[in-house]
């Protein structure tokens, strides 16, 4: 059930109507070649083997406890709670959208990357309130898990995913009526919300078998209140520019940050210095690094983007959100949180 789910006629035939699906598998339109011989990996196996004792808190993070009245209260105000990694949800225009969720203490069935840093989650799922809409990036353990959407399933209204991706949710027991696919440049509205699909540099799949299946996508949520960009996992690239010249500016950027290396993972994730790039590209206000602060799946320090981030946004007089994991930040409003907590768990 957790792994890949195969397309059905009818899916295959949408899939090969997108420019691009090319010869059964999507693909990014500026490839960037990666090498993946064992000259170029070497140094990466090097330094797994190696290990790195700053990889993961040295204590147990402490996070911030939410509750389900307090979600729900004030619905008319545009805000942000990040709950570490990439899963996120956002208030807006009185309806709630959840990004990426999950909500298990791995972000792989196979126990792989290490346990969550946190022993408590902010908010326990059966406490979540319903959800309006669930965004999906892309397939990925780590973005796409079977046992949280499981859990949500009952609270969610419709589920926003890649073109492919619908097949994993039909094979878990969604309604087909509560999924809707989207396309590159691709958007529909709900509840007076604008969801639009974007491009983002990555990859698909779950499986040995079906390696770029599904395709993966960045999100452009917005609101009468509020404009809000979504970067999913993504390599740095010309999208960011293309995205934010057409439907910049953003009040609020969400873009990942953490879990890259120099070698293997680089072309299809950002360095930190790239991910201000990317954020002044899509003309943002207020940048909240994302994917970083839950699990540890690169040989980087736990907190190692976070301050690389806030370097270079010194650097490049860009406004940086840090909330604790679980603080709930409003988007439009001037103050944001800095306080450096998570030196305090080094």
């Amino acid at each position: 059930m957790i792994f890949e789910a195969k397309h059905s006629s009818k899916k295959k035939l949408r899939l090969e109507k997108s420019k691009n699906y090319i010869k059964g598998k999507f693909k990014y339109p500026n490839e960037t070649p990666i090498d993946y011989s064992l000259k170029a990996l070497f140094p990466v196996i090097t330094e797994y083997m190696k290990g790195n004792p700053n990889k993961r808190p040295r204590e147990k993070l402490q996070v911030q406890p939410i509750s389900k009245s307090l979600l729900t209260s004030s619905l008319d105000k545009a805000s942000v709670t990040w709950f570490g990694h990439s899963t996120t949800l956002i208030k807006l225009d009185g309806h709630l959208i959840l990004l990426d969720p999950i909500f298990e203490a791995y972000s792989s069935p196979f126990r792989l990357g290490g346990k969550r840093y946190s022993e408590q989650l902010s908010i326990e799922v059966e406490d979540l309130p319903e959800i309006d809409a669930v965004l999906i990036s892309h397939d990925h353990y780590d973005h796409l898990d079977f046992q949280s959407i499981k859990k949500i399933r009952d609270k969610v209204r419709v589920f926003l995913v890649p073109l492919g991706v619908g097949s994993h949710l039909k094979r878990w027991g969604i309604n087909s009526e509560k999924i809707v696919e989207l396309d590159w440049w691709e958007e529909v509205e709900f509840y007076g919300i604008k969801f639009r699909c974007t491009p983002a540099k990555h990859s698909s799949g779950r499986g040995v078998f079906n390696h770029n299946s599904t395709l993966w996508c960045s999100w452009i949520i917005e609101g009468n209140h509020a404009n809000v960009f979504f970067s999913g996992d993504s390599g740095y690239g010309p999208h960011f520019q293309e995205i934010g010249d057409k439907y910049g500016p953003f009040d609020l950027t969400l873009i990942e940050a953490g879990q890259y290396d120099n070698n293997g993972w680089w072309p299809l994730h950002m360095l930190p210095e790239e991910t201000i790039q990317a954020h002044i590209e899509l003309q943002g206000r207020t940048l909240l690094p994302i994917h970083w602060g839950a699990f540890t799946l690169a040989v980087h320090d736990w907190d190692e983007p976070i301050e690389r981030v806030l370097k270079t946004a010194r650097e490049r007089n860009v406004v940086v959100a840090a909330p604790r994991i679980g603080e709930t930040v409003e988007i439009v409003s001037p103050k944001v949180p800095l306080t450096p907590w998570w030196r305090v768990t080094k």
